[in-house]
C-alpha cells in the first residue's frame, strides 16, 4: 500500500501526524490474510475478520510503500489464526495476529439483514 495523503494518520483521524495510519496498517494486514486464504475457500464461502491484535512499531512517511504478509499459524474448525507482519523496506512497521472465520456468504448476509428487522433494545454509551 502506498503511503499517500489518504492513508496518513492526520487524514484518517487516528492521529495528528503525517505518517501511515494504524487503521490502514490493520487494513493491509487483513488484506494479506484474506489473500492468503482466498484460494482455499469453497464456492459460496467467504471469511470475516473476528480479531486483530497488532503492534504498530515504526512510522512510515508519505511516498513509501508498506507491504504485509500473513502466515496461517492455527486452525480451529472454521476459525483461522494468522501471524501478520508489515514492513516499509527499512523497518518492520507492524506485527501481530489476526483471526478470521470462514462463513457461508449467503447465510452470513441473511443473518445480517435479519438483524435490521429486530428492534434495538440495547444502548451503547
Amino acid at each position: 500500500m502506498a503511503v499517500t495523503e489518504e492513508t496518513l494518520a492526520s487524514h484518517t483521524g487516528s492521529g495528528s501526524v503525517e505518517v501511515f495510519s494504524t487503521p490502514n496498517l490493520v487494513l493491509l494486514m487483513e488484506e494479506a490474510a484474506m489473500d492468503a486464504l482466498r484460494p482455499f475457500l469453497e464456492p459460496g464461502e467467504t471469511s470475516v475478520g473476528t480479531l486483530v491484535n497488532i503492534r504498530h512499531l515504526a512510522p512510515t512517511p508519505p511516498g513509501m510503500i508498506v507491504t504485509a504478509t500473513a502466515r496461517l499459524s492455527q486452525v480451529d474448525g472454521r476459525r483461522l489464526v494468522f501471524q501478520v507482519e508489515a514492513g516499509d523496506g527499512i523497518d518492520r512497521v507492524g506485527e501481530g495476529t489476526h483471526e478470521r472465520c470462514v462463513v457461508l456468504t449467503e447465510r452470513f448476509i441473511l443473518r445480517s439483514r435479519e438483524k435490521s428487522t429486530r428492534k434495538n433494545t440495547s444502548s451503547v454509551e
